[in-house]
């Protein structure tokens, strides 16, 4: 019998060097007979770039911090490998036609145009950047679904829920529960936030993750980004979706639908185990991650999200009931209050206050178009950034 070796797909990653992007590459090191990487992008990081490339030699890198070509040129040069640099390559590299699947991995308002670049293109996406559907959800649902594209989610909580509907396509959803930690403030009050120092909102309990999405694990304002995400992810109206805390993080989410039976998605918390049944989907690749052992977690708790003292839960609630470039507004501020509270120029308390103000003082538009989202995050960006300047509200 003729023995044909398994066919590979084909991928690249968007955001290689980041926390999404170095774990993705642990999964695709784990099946080398499974995947092939077409292109690497990073943001800035050029030596950990190269040492990428080096080991997996893609057909293509690209850095896209400009000034920094040069050098991942040169320490390729011996490879067969083109190096690119900028944004606009970024975004052409998405259209590259031996690219099956692309992972978004990149932080942020940045991953709006590769993604609806890759989507045009036809290339299906394993979004780990929940920006991209908070701030132009509609846009880039109706272009995925134009394209015959499918969206494989990565965030713990939607690949829980998407594990979940896994035969039941046909059955609607009554309600989804995503489930947050609480982060590592969780029961604090607003006396102990006005005092939170920039080392203590890193230390999440129970995940390892990049600096801006620990932060807004901290605000849960990741969790408010997952409602909207989720929102145009199952084509769910909002009082769909709901959050509770749970502290464990073992239950990632669970969907109830119309008869009352519930289905949860369950297991130790490790983001490579979203993205590899992203990238893998419809395969369960083996994995030797370790297991979940009912007797180490003895009982599992659950409670109410404090949503007064963590504005931002409530506020993209807000952000997502007005609809329109709303979601966008409120995405620029938080990206602008959270790092400007990682420059320790503004408290904690300020985050929320940050995105609220700019939520009400930027330009509402019920229907926008790409463009009205490019100068929607350019004026919400200048807004937030002003009132972060005013004395009042710095560290």
């Amino acid at each position: 019998m003729l023995q044909f070796p398994p066919v590979k797909k084909h991928v690249a990653i968007l955001g290689s060097t980041g926390s999404i992007g170095t774990q993705a590459l642990d999964v695709l090191r784990a099946h080398p007979d499974a995947f092939e990487i077409d292109t690497l992008i990073a943001h800035s990081n050029a030596s950990l770039l190269i040492a990428q490339a080096r080991e997996f030699v893609p057909g293509t890198v690209v850095i896209g911090h400009e000034a920094k070509y040069t050098e991942v040129r040169d320490a390729l040069a011996d490879l067969p490998i083109k190096v690119f640099a900028g944004q606009e390559a970024i975004v052409q590299m998405m259209e590259q036609e031996s690219t099956e699947i692309v992972l978004t991995a990149c932080v942020g308002y940045a991953g709006l145009k590769p993604t609806l670049a890759a989507i045009a293109a036809g290339k299906h996406i394993a979004l780990a950047n929940k920006e991209t559907l908070v701030v132009a959800g509609e846009l880039v649902t109706a272009l995925a679904r134009e394209k015959g594209v499918n969206i494989y989610p990565v965030d713990s909580e939607h690949s829980a829920i998407f594990q979940c509907l896994a035969g039941e396509w046909e059955n609607p959803i009554e309600k989804i529960y995503l489930t947050a930690s609480g982060g590592p403030f969780r029961g604090k009050d607003k006396t102990f936030l006005s005092t939170v120092k920039r080392e203590q909102a890193l230390k999440h309990p129970n995940w390892a993750m990049g600096a801006k999405i620990t932060i807004d694990s901290a605000s849960l304002m990741n969790k408010g980004l997952e409602v909207i995400e989720a929102r145009w992810l199952f084509n769910l109206r909002p009082e769909q979706i709901d959050v509770i805390v749970h502290p464990q993080s073992i239950i990632h989410s669970l969907v109830q639908f119309r008869d009352g039976s519930m289905k949860a998605q369950m297991g130790l918390p490790d983001m490579k185990l979203p993205i590899q049944y992203a990238l893998g989907y419809p395969k369960r690749l083996d994995a030797d991650f370790p297991r979940f052992n009912f007797m180490n977690y003895p009982s599992l708790s659950f409670e109410t999200p404090d949503k007064e003292t963590f504005r931002n839960l409530q506020l993209a609630y807000e952000a997502l009931e007005k609809g329109g470039n709303m979601p966008c507004i409120l995405n620029a501020a938080n990206e602008v209050a959270v790092q400007a509270f990682l420059e320790e120029r503004i408290g904690f308390l300020a985050l929320s206050e940050t995105v609220e103000y700019t939520m009400q003082h930027c330009s509402f538009l019920p229907k926008p178009s790409y463009d009205d989202y490019v100068q929607t995050d350019a004026e919400a960006r200048r807004i937030a950034e002003e009132f972060c300047r005013q004395p009042a509200h710095q560290a």
